[in-house]
């Protein structure tokens, strides 16, 4: 008589809410799979037109005006050399936001959901406050951003601009009542003026080609000069922002592709290409900023150059070209309003994902604006200009500091195969992802070090 086998185990939930009873609830429910995906049908092109825009958001994130200040210092202070900093950083960024992209699309939670579903609540408690600092970090930059640009444009005073950039919230909310599509196309929009504007300035620098592929090639000197150092970790700051992990992660839901095995591995295909083919676009308006201050200021006495007004005065008469100054503030002003779209759907996935708590989206944006405007006033009539410069590098600081909060996290998840199942990440990508996480922390930890020295 053969023993009888024992009934298989009940399968054990790897997430703590993942129940019946208490089913996950998007971060942006009037967004949540609203643009349509044509059927199997339909062309692979069709079909990959789709699914892009998500990635063209998250772009937004790394050409934002805290960019523009890290990357003007590098490019006037050491020439080209730290273009293999903003090489290395994208390639960086590319990898986590398709883990980002696999991590909502294959569990159906957001990266703050899914930190809220595993960790426990002190922990999240800590996350949560981590990314909030962050958001208004970014949010300090792009205040910074777009008061620098309106000075620039019109004449107006930082203070006056800094409390019209609050008014930015109804830009989003006017965009999100008709649509996600209308906010992707004016993002993508957006970009473009910025792509347009930095083609005719790099035109008009004549940087030497031999000199930029040599600054693609990674020196021993960003390591072992200090202010280098300093200013290549701000460049990672900037370009990895830890808000664009959670927003990425919600935003790719709003398609509706078929909740299936096979639908969501062929939707986490093409938000990979989405967001891939975005952020080497924004390699190239990146590495842009830093030709043309490298070619409009290196090696030509202008070396200090530490302020976006001073070089939006010197560009025009440096490169000889009367419109270049004109563009430069376009190209920021574009910049930062772009930035502030993004801003707010991340505060609002943040602040849902790990509290459940939702506040209309007009006082979420108002109260993360208002707190990053404080600190502008204050910097602004005390200072001037000057220390308003000092802190917008300051917040590219403070948000590469707060990138182990969010990297380790969507590393953890997306290795793990009881939360992935069957979309779980390779051996070799785990190992990779893991790489590039250490290099986070301990770049954090050297700057923490060499500030506090």
């Amino acid at each position: 008589m053969t023993a009888r086998k024992p009934p298989p185990a009940p399968a054990r939930s790897a997430w703590r809410f993942a129940t019946a009873a208490e089913p996950e609830r998007n971060t942006l429910p009037e967004a949540f799979s609203s643009v349509r995906v044509p059927g199997p049908g339909a062309s692979w092109l069709r079909r990959f037109l789709a699914f892009v825009g998500p990635g063209y958001m998250v772009s937004v994130g790394y050409m934002d005006p805290g960019n523009w200040a890290t990357d003007l210092q590098g490019g006037a202070q050491f020439g080209y050399t730290l273009l293999a900093v903003i090489m290395l950083s994208n390639f960086m960024a590319i990898l986590l936001q398709a883990l980002s992209a696999r991590l909502g699309i294959a569990t159906g939670r957001d990266l703050a959901q899914a930190c809220r579903d595993h960790f426990p609540p002190a922990l999240n408690i800590v996350l949560w406050l981590a990314c909030e600092l962050a958001i208004i970090a970014c949010d300090l930059a792009e205040v910074i951003g777009t008061a620098v640009a309106l000075q620039l444009l019109f004449g107006l005073p930082l203070l006056a601009g800094a409390l019209i950039s609050a008014l930015d919230a109804f830009i989003v909310l006017l965009l999100m009542n008709r649509g996600f599509r209308y906010l992707e196309a004016f993002v993508i929009g957006l970009l473009s003026v910025i792509a347009v504007c930095f083609a005719v300035q790099v035109a008009a620098a004549q940087p030497l080609v031999a000199a930029i592929l040599r600054g693609f090639l990674p020196s021993a000197q960003i390591i072992t000069n200090s202010q280098m150092l300093y200013i290549a970790i701000g460049i990672i700051g900037a370009t990895v922002m830890p808000h664009n992990l959670y927003l990425h992660s919600s935003i790719v839901q709003t398609r509706a592709y078929d909740r299936t095995g096979p639908g969501r591995r062929e939707a986490i295909r093409w938000a990979t290409w989405d967001s891939t083919i975005a952020l080497i676009f924004a390699l190239f308006i990146n590495a842009a900023i830093l030709i043309v201050a490298a070619a409009a200021f290196h090696g030509t006495g202008h070396e200090a150059i530490a302020e976006i007004g001073d070089a939006y005065r010197l560009l025009s008469p440096v490169l000889g070209l009367g419109i270049a100054s004109t563009l430069f503030a376009l190209a920021l002003l574009a910049a930062g309003t772009n930035s502030t779209v993004t801003g707010t759907l991340a505060g609002q996935i943040i602040m849902e994902g790990f509290l459940r708590l939702q506040i209309p989206h007009w006082a979420r944006r108002l109260l993360t604006r208002g707190l990053a405007i404080v600190p502008v006033l204050v910097m602004t009539v005390l200072y001037g200009s000057r220390g308003v410069s000092e802190l917008l590098l300051a917040s590219q600081v403070i948000l590469s500091l707060q990138l182990p909060f969010a990297v380790v996290p969507l590393v953890l998840f997306v290795s793990d195969r009881d939360k992935m199942g069957a979309f779980v990440i390779s051996r070799p990508m785990a190992v990779l992802s893991w790489l590039v996480a250490l290099v986070i922390v301990l770049l954090n930890f050297k700057l923490l070090y060499d500030t506090l020295a």
